[in-house]
């Protein structure tokens, strides 16, 4: 297959066959024109990781029309992500063609007959190139925050929480907490993936959440490095009634417990 220097398209693979499942994702890796972002056996893990604030960008979704048995459940979950406001491209991926006619009044971006072929999926990657949508101006990568008379600038990737306390916003990072002139809104609205807004007066950075438990009546997470007591970083007080939203949302990307 042959390489492209653009972005790869970053898809989702809804197939409850696990050798179909495994073999799509690996004609779409050995493409080069996408990566398998998920591959899930059901509409409803699609729907959950699509839901999802830490989930990861979908630019594609694959789906199955038949899953487990349900011979329109695919097509339900493709009617469902066509209506969304802001879609991703769809394609449909079965044995059988009778559904041809409304996958393409569903707007789909193409159809796949089974059995795949290396030539048949790449001429479907290279169709969904074609039609990704135009980058749009990217929004801010970088934090700006004030330490005495200078400005210092962060990595999003750096930022373990934003506290917002007395109508002052602060930024907490392993270099110190800095003040900063935006709401908790404001910065939700501009970083929103990523951070997940565990208190109205905290937003934290998901992938710097190392600890959730309770402490009295209170749930709360350690944010920063390392773990309690010896680890750098700050404790964030859940509110109560975010506490089983967060718990299942830090579940539902880790493996490890039985649930």
């Amino acid at each position: 297959m042959t390489s492209t220097d653009a972005p790869r398209l970053r898809a989702l693979i809804v197939e409850d066959e696990w050798v179909a499942r495994n073999y799509l994702a690996e004609l779409l890796e050995a493409s080069r024109l996408a990566e398998t972002a998920g591959a899930v056996a059901s509409a409803e893990e699609a729907r959950e990781l699509m839901s999802s604030s830490m989930g990861p960008a979908i630019d594609v979704v694959l789906i199955d029309v038949n899953l487990s048995g349900d011979e329109t459940g695919g097509l339900q979950l493709a009617r469902e992500l066509a209506a969304l406001d802001t879609r991703p491209l769809l394609v449909l991926a079965t044995a059988y063609p009778e559904h041809a006619i409304e996958a393409y009044e569903l707007g789909v971006a193409d159809y796949l007959l089974k059995p795949f072929t290396e030539e048949r999926v790449e001429q479907c990657l290279r169709r969904l190139c074609e039609r990704r949508p135009a980058e749009v101006p990217a929004g801010p990568r970088r934090i700006v925050a004030r330490r005495d008379k200078s400005l210092v600038f962060f990595e999003l990737g750096e930022v373990w929480a934003f506290e917002a306390a007395d109508r002052l916003t602060s930024v907490h990072t392993p270099h110190g907490t800095f003040d900063l002139d935006l709401s908790l809104a404001a910065i939700e609205a501009s970083f929103g993936r990523g951070l997940v807004r565990v208190h109205r007066n905290w937003l934290v950075n998901g992938s710097h959440i190392k600890q959730l438990g309770r402490e009295g009546a209170e749930t709360r997470i350690f944010v920063g490095e390392g773990l309690p007591p010896g680890g750098r970083g700050v404790r964030v007080p859940v509110a109560r009634e975010r506490a089983q939203q967060i718990r299942e949302l830090l579940l539902e990307n880790a493996t490890g417990l039985r649930r």
